[in-house]
């Protein structure tokens, strides 16, 4: 049977420095993590923007290279 092992006050401190540390770490891993589902939403609204912005832009520049109609000018 193992004896439990006793830890001296430095050593106590050290553990309770590393999770105090680990803990932060976490916390800003979960906020890094929300930040960047967020860019991600707004990336996703951006892509969708830039995709009907392309699709009006084709139906505009089929419409403009229609050729006009031939007509006998004014002065004739």
């Amino acid at each position: 049977m193992t004896s439990p092992v006793s830890l001296d006050e430095d050593s106590v401190g050290r553990i309770a420095a590393l999770e105090e540390h680990v803990a932060h770490q976490g916390r800003t891993i979960e906020e890094l993590s929300d930040q960047l589902a967020e860019q991600w939403k707004l990336v996703e609204q951006m892509r969708a923007k830039l995709d009907q912005l392309a699709e009006r832009f084709l139906v505009v520049e089929e419409n403009s290279l229609e050729a006009p109609a031939i007509t006998r000018p004014p002065h004739y």
